[in-house]
């Protein structure tokens, strides 16, 4: 039950720092469009002024730049370090996975060092566990990422075109 859906309920003092946390929870489980809405049923000046709502939005902002660096450091420094630490732990989880997707569309490799510091991870054994999950290849300082295909992607011209043309004759005969 939220508490805009109970008017006769007294101010909770607990009500924003619940509300944030909410909020968090969709930005860690990459619920974007439905951490806006719920963003949007707040008021403005709310948003701008109250840390516990402040706080996810600007992770939020951070996400939506690419600021990764921002996200994985503010959970140390967040308002959130005792109630959302696992909320934490899951967005840093989110945004190391979306690192690992934009590196390895990038990057054939790169080195495990350079990798090491881009995903903000304190070990080179924690990386190997990583690369493990992703299936990738860690050897001599270098992390190759696997399964990707090297060859293009073939279009289908003609077929596309032939489809085209089909409902540009459809269209024709409706009007």
């Amino acid at each position: 039950v939220y508490y805009a859906d109970c008017g006769s309920l007294p101010a909770s003092e607990r009500q924003y720092p619940i509300l944030g946390l909410n909020l968090l929870r969709l930005l860690a489980q990459n619920r974007i469009a439905e951490f806006h809405t719920e963003l949007e049923l707040l008021p403005v000046e709310l948003q701008l002024s109250n840390e516990f709502i402040k706080f996810p939005a600007q992770l939020e902002q951070h996400i939506m730049e690419g600021s990764y660096n921002r996200v994985l450091s503010a959970k140390q420094s967040g308002a959130y370090a005792k109630e959302g630490l696992y909320f934490m732990d899951l967005l840093v989880d989110t945004v190391r996975d979306e690192i690992a997707e934009c590196s390895e569309k990038a990057y054939h490799s790169v080195s495990a060092a350079e990798l090491q510091t881009m995903l903000m991870i304190s070990s080179e054994q924690e990386l190997r566990e990583f690369a493990d999950q992703r299936d990738w290849r860690v050897a001599n300082g270098l992390v190759t990422f696997g399964g990707q295909d090297d060859k293009p992607l073939a279009l289908p011209a003609s077929q596309l075109i032939h489809e085209s043309l089909a409902y540009a004759k459809e269209l024709e005969r409706i009007v």
